[in-house]
Order: C-alpha cells, then sequence, then structure tokens
C-alpha cells in the first residue's frame, strides 16, 4: 500500500471514504434513509487492516506482535469515540428526560465495551425496549462490527502465521486466500439465512457482516487488468455508491444479498487501481475516477471520516429530541452538518492525530528544553492522552453508577402491590368518580419501566426469536375452570388483573403468549409499530391454534382490536375472523377484549413517562380519545355471526370521554408507550371482573 508520501499510497481510497461519509450524512440528516456509506466503510476498514496484516504476515521474517497492534487499534479508535460520548452523555442531561439517562448509560457502556451491535440487536428482540426512542449512539453499531472484526482476524492471522509460519510464502498465501474465502463465504451465506429469519436481529450480528469486511482482500495481487476495464469498473461502482441509497432501503434489506450493491462497488473501486505494477500499460497510472475520488477536497473529508461520522448522528437526535420533531428541513440540517464538521476538524486535528502518531524515541531532559515548545505541543502529549483516559473512566464510573441508582429506585416500586386503594384509585376515577387526594403518582417515571405483569418476569412469554408455546399458569391452579391468555403482549398485560380474579372466583389462567404477535391468520404479519416482517409470528400461530384445539379451554382470552395506522382510531382486523371462526368450529368461547389505545405523535410511539418527566402534565402527556379509538367497537358487528363471542371493552377506563391522559387516579396508565402499568391494570380488576361474570356466567 506504502505511505502517504510514496506513490502507491491510495489516495482515491481516502476519497471514497470522504464520499461514503457524505452519503451516511446527507441521508440520515435529511431522508431518514440507509446510504450503504456504512458498507463502504466496513469493505475499507477490512481492506486496509486486514491486508496491513496480511503483508506482515506473508514477509519473511516478520512477527506479528497481537499486543502492539491492540495498542495501536487502541489509540487510533478510543480518543475520538470517548469524546464524542463525553459530549453525548452531557446533552443527554441537558436534553434528553431522566428516564432517557439509564438507555443511555447501557449504550454508553455498550459503546466503549464495542459492543453496541449486540446492544441494539437485543433491544430490537425485546419488545420491552422496542418501543425506546432512537438512540443517540445507535450508529456506533458499526464501530463495534469493525473492532470485533479487528480483535478476531488480529488472533486469527498471528495464530495461523505462528502455527504455518515455516511454510513458504507462496503456500502461506494459498492457505490465507483459502481461509479467507471459506470465511467470506460462511458469512454471506449466513448472512442471507439471518436476514430471512429476523432481518432487524441480523442487521447488527457481526458474523452475518464480517464477509463484508473480508471481501476486497485476497483478490488484489491477481488484478492485472487493462486500464479501459478498471475505467469501466471504476466508473461503474462510484455509480453504484452514489445511487444505492435512493435504490435501495438498506434499513430492511441490509445485511442480506441488496448488500452485495454497496459492497461490491467499493470492491470495484478497490480493485479498479490495485495492482497496477503488474502491467506497463497501467504501471503509475489511475482509473479517471479514481483521480476524481484523489482530488485534495475528498481526501480530506475522509481523513476526517471517522469523527464526522461519531458527530454526525447525535448531534441530529439531540436537535430532534430538543425540537420534539420527527425530521429536519434544509436548513437545520445545514447547521447540524455544518456543526458536526467544525467538531470533527476539531476532533481530528486535537484528538485523532496526535494520539494517533507513534511514541517518539527517548531523549534526555536537557535535549527536550532545547526543543522549541511550539514543536512539543504538537507532539503526542501525557496530558492529552491523561484528559482522553480521564473522560473514558469518568463516563464509566457515571454510567455504573446511574444504572445502580435507577436499580435502587425501583426497587421501592415493589411495594406498588400494596398501594392503598383509597389513595390510589386509578380506573375507579374514571368509572365511579372516586374522590383522588393530593399524592404523588405511582409508579414514578423511573419506576415505571419495571412496573410489567408477573409472566414477563416469569419469562412466560416467547420473544421475537422463539416459536416455542409458553404455558404458565395463574389464578387458581387447582381450579377445573380454565382460561387460556392467548396473542401478543396487549393479552398478556391483562394477566394482573386476571391473575387476581381466579383467585377470587376459582378458575386458572394458562398463557399462550409471544411478543407482538396477535392471534391472526395473516400470511406474513408484520411488528405492530416499525411495520418489520414477522414471519415467526404466523409460525407461531400455526402451532399455538392447533394446542389451543386440543387443550380445549372453557374460554380464550385474546385482543379484537388494533390501532388503525391509516387514520384516527381503531379496527378489527379481518384477519382475526378466521381465529374466530377455527375456535368456534371447535366448540371454544371467545373473550374479545378491545386493544388498549396506543399513544402515538406524529406518526410514531411516545413514552408518556418521558413527557411527565419533561415537565408536562397528565393531560399534556396523553392524547385525544377521537385519535386512538373509533365511536363504536367494531368487534361488536360480529356477534351474530359468531354466537361464542363475548366482547369486552375497558376503553371508559383507560380513558375519559374526549381526553386519554397519562394519570388516572394518581396512577401512571402506561409503563411504555402501550403496555398498561401493572399498577394501573390492579386498578381495572373489578371491572374487569364484572364484564368477565357477565360473559362467563361463573359468579
Amino acid at each position: 500500500m506504502g505511505t502517504r508520501g510514496s506513490g502507491f499510497y491510495r489516495h482515491d481510497l481516502d476519497g471514497l471514504r470522504g464520499v461514503a461519509i457524505a452519503l451516511v450524512a446527507v441521508f440520515h440528516v435529511w431522508f431518514g434513509r440507509v446510504s450503504g456509506g456504512v458498507d463502504v466503510f466496513l469493505v475499507l476498514s477490512g481492506f486496509f487492516f486486514g491486508g496491513s496484516l496480511l503483508r506482515t504476515a506473508l514477509e519473511p521474517g516478520a512477527r506479528i506482535s497481537p499486543v502492539s497492534e491492540f495498542v495501536r487499534l487502541v489509540r487510533r479508535l478510543l480518543p475520538a469515540l470517548v469524546v464524542v460520548l463525553a459530549a453525548a452523555a452531557v446533552l443527554t442531561v441537558l436534553i434528553q428526560p431522566e428516564t432517557r439517562w439509564e438507555t443511555f448509560a447501557e449504550q454508553s457502556l455498550a459503546s466503549l465495551g464495542y459492543y453496541q451491535n449486540w446492544e441494539l440487536a437485543e433491544t430490537a428482540s425485546n419488545y420491552l425496549r422496542a418501543g425506546d426512542a432512537v438512540s443517540p449512539l445507535q450508529h456506533i453499531w458499526s464501530m463495534s462490527v469493525q473492532g470485533q472484526f479487528y480483535v478476531s482476524f488480529l488472533i486469527l492471522i498471528a495464530a495461523v502465521a505462528l502455527l504455518f509460519g515455516r511454510l513458504t510464502s507462496k503456500r502461506l498465501r494459498f492457505l490465507f486466500v483459502t481461509l479467507l474465502t471459506v470465511l467470506t463465504v460462511a458469512s454471506f451465506v449466513y448472512a442471507i439465512f439471518a436476514h430471512q429469519a429476523d432481518q432487524t436481529t441480523a442487521y447488527y450480528n457481526s458474523f452475518a457482516r464480517a464477509w463484508e469486511l473480508l471481501l476486497a482482500g485476497a483478490a488484489v495481487p491477481y488484478v492485472t487488468w487493462p486500464m479501459w476495464l478498471r475505467n469501466g469498473l471504476a466508473g461503474l461502482g462510484l455509480i453504484a455508491v452514489l445511487s444505492c441509497g435512493a435504490l435501495i432501503d438498506g434499513v430492511r434489506e441490509f445485511p442480506g444479498p441488496w448488500a452485495l450493491v454497496p459492497v461490491g462497488a467499493a470492491v470495484l473501486l478497490i480493485l479498479a487501481a490495485a495492482n497496477r505494477q503488474a502491467r506497463p500499460s497501467t504501471r503509475d497510472r489511475l482509473p479517471v475516477t479514481s483521480r476524481l475520488l484523489a482530488s485534495p477536497a475528498l481526501v480530506w473529508l475522509g481523513t476526517i471520516a471517522y469523527s464526522l461520522y461519531l458527530w454526525h448522528w447525535p448531534l441530529l437526535i439531540f436537535w430532534l429530541a430538543h425540537t420534539d420533531q420527527s425530521h429536519v428541513g434544509f436548513y437545520d440540517g445545514a447547521a447540524i452538518l455544518l456543526i458536526a464538521g467544525v467538531l470533527a476538524y476539531l476532533t481530528n486535528r486535537f484528538v485523532e492525530e496526535p494520539l494517533r502518531k507513534r511514541r517518539v524515541a527517548p531523549v534526555q531532559v536537557s535535549q527536550v528544553m532545547t526543543v522549541p515548545w511550539r514543536k512539543r505541543l504538537r507532539r503526542p502529549t501525557i496530558a492529552l492522552g491523561s484528559t482522553v483516559a480521564l473522560l473514558g473512566v469518568a463516563l464509566t464510573a457515571t454510567s455504573f453508577t446511574w444504572r445502580e441508582h435507577v436499580t435502587v429506585q425501583r426497587a421501592s416500586g415493589k411495594e406498588l402491590v400494596a398501594l392503598k386503594a383509597g389513595d390510589y384509585p386509578g380506573a375507579r376515577a374514571l368509572l365511579d368518580h372516586a374522590r383522588v387526594p393530593n399524592l404523588p403518582m405511582r409508579p414514578t417515571v423511573l419506576e415505571a419501566k419495571d412496573d410489567v405483569p408477573e409472566s414477563t418476569s416469569d419469562g412466560c412469554i416467547s420473544d421475537f426469536d422463539n416459536i416455542s408455546i409458553i404455558n404458565c399458569t395463574y389464578g387458581d391452579p387447582s381450579a377445573t375452570k380454565t382460561i387460556a391468555l392467548a396473542g401478543g403482549s396487549h393479552a398478556e398485560h391483562w394477566i394482573t388483573a386476571l391473575d387476581e380474579l381466579g383467585k377470587q372466583h376459582h378458575f386458572k389462567v394458562v398463557t399462550y403468549l409471544k411478543m407482538g404477535c396477535p392471534l391472526t391468520t395473516e400470511k406474513m404479519p408484520l411488528v405492530m409499530g416499525d411495520n418489520r416482517p414477522y414471519p415467526k409470528c404466523r409460525q407461531w400461530n400455526d402451532l399455538v391454534m392447533a394446542k389451543l384445539i386440543a387443550d380445549h379451554p372453557d374460554f380464550v382470552f385474546t385482543t379484537s382490536t388494533r390501532p388503525w395506522n391509516i387514520k384516527p382510531g381503531d379496527v378489527m382486523p379481518g384477519t382475526y375472523i378466521g381465529i374466530w371462526q377455527t375456535l368456534s368450529d371447535n366448540r371454544i368461547p371467545i373473550l374479545a377484549m378491545r386493544d388498549t389505545p396506543w399513544m402515538v405523535r406524529n406518526g410514531k410511539p411516545f413514552l408518556p413517562a418521558d413527557c411527565l418527566a419533561k415537565g408536562g402534565n397528565a393531560v399534556s402527556c396523553g392524547i385525544k380519545r377521537s385519535q386512538v379509538l373509533a365511536d363504536r367497537n367494531q368487534t361488536l358487528d360480529f356477534v351474530a355471526r359468531f354466537p361464542l363471542l363475548r366482547v369486552l371493552d375497558l376503553s371508559d377506563a383507560v380513558c375519559g370521554p374526549d381526553i386519554c391522559r397519562a394519570v388516572e387516579g394518581n396512577v401512571l396508565i402506561y409503563h411504555d408507550a402501550h403496555h398498561l402499568s401493572a399498577t394501573y391494570m390492579r386498578t381495572m380488576t373489578p371491572e374487569l371482573g364484572r364484564q368477565l361474570s357477565a360473559a362467563t356466567g361463573w359468579w
């Protein structure tokens, strides 16, 4: 590759990095799309780092020092990351409600530990966390993937070089090429299957992304193309890179086969100017496109690409949080990019470059004193390194401390079960006009996150990746009468009241639950909220319906409506009718509960607890009833068709005539954007009992 001062250095790839960061930033800020630029970064990272290690391993007599290489990586990657994380922590405290601080602390630790991609994958697969607002650190996932690749690749190459170092250079090269080819193919095949099984989780999966980092290096020594072919392939590659974001929805299509477009384009641009000395007609010449990429402006942009990538996303997210908007306009977007560019330059100039340089050779104190102070200040200094290290330590300690604080706060929420009904009437304030004393709201905004049904804590609901049926029994386990609680988490949150009623009236409640998956005949269900495909929901539905029929409970309790994404109100999905028909054909009565309202603003779920933490009140943090509930429960239209259908509706226990408030009777209604808090559900138990009595005739 050569050094920057040599004629062999690939300035065009610095320019390609500049194009990639420009695409990433522009598409993030103004279009809310994935441009494919991150995939170009991954290819370039694999090419530069992997190529450097392979050349060292193949050099006769050379030895790879894993410790030295690791230290070099730390000095190159961590300083800028620590600075940005520290700034983001300050902005989080200043702009975000305290309900968001825990998530930031968790993701800050994940970013510093280079496992942020796995943290986000867990968030995506955890229904209780999937409604969280977009994190200002979400973009660090790709840094984590790269960091994991660097360490893994370093260990792999060092181990192979150690074990097979006595082979001839030619045989060792063949071994490396074979090994990397096998790993690349295995990763790509895995990415395809992982993409089909659960695209959202696969998006952050390190091994599903590994092929992007491995693809470029192996073929470089074998490129001997004529210049006309290099020109054509380079032009094609640049067009593909520039058009990828507009033509491909990377959020849904990557890291599957469509990721071949940006990855393949980047590989073409690498190969187009590679190994030019192998042919007299191409020696010391660059393709036209490569000369364009090597222009000073793009090369300069490439030098600050890492810092610009780190800065642009948190600035965007904090601006959106500050303005309470879902997107930015042209001028504020331009301002965000300008500020990000200035901060990136300063970070690169005064943090990255000084700490990236190699240590100077030891000198005598007298020699140091003769060096002009201006020159000394330009060297990596102990003061600068110590400051960055202290920032990292402070950030880590603060993150752990805040998490511990929140844990202690939530531990006090265990007594929520024993709150006095007179002090915290909850739903009775709406239904019975109960007197509401002037007392602090419970659960608090910090307690709300963990104020979940007992079944969640017991692991009695299958997660997104699991299609098995988990049966847990509540109520009176020895009873002969059974209610099967079946569907998604919006059926699950009724378990708090059903459990109490079962104990009082001697029936048992058996769970048949899966996150985000109502009983439906839909061929390709979608996850409510982000509309991503959910094929495992269909598989689970097939299994659970067969088991319900075999178990033949006295009643199946499930939700019968959903929010209407197209317009205000709720709707009874047609895909529920087939479920009711199957249950009716098998003489199993249905307790059809109208779904509780989803809190939505600007087309996206919002958390009342966040709103309250920002200083809002029960009304301003609520929503108009007409926006989330239709005038009539459409399930009622099917009672005549299905005699075994019993309609339950507790909308009046959640919403007033005009407003669905965030707090009723001193109790916070929602623990997130659309699940009722267990504390509020307990206050709904009497009304649910009244309606169940009429529907079942059991008491």
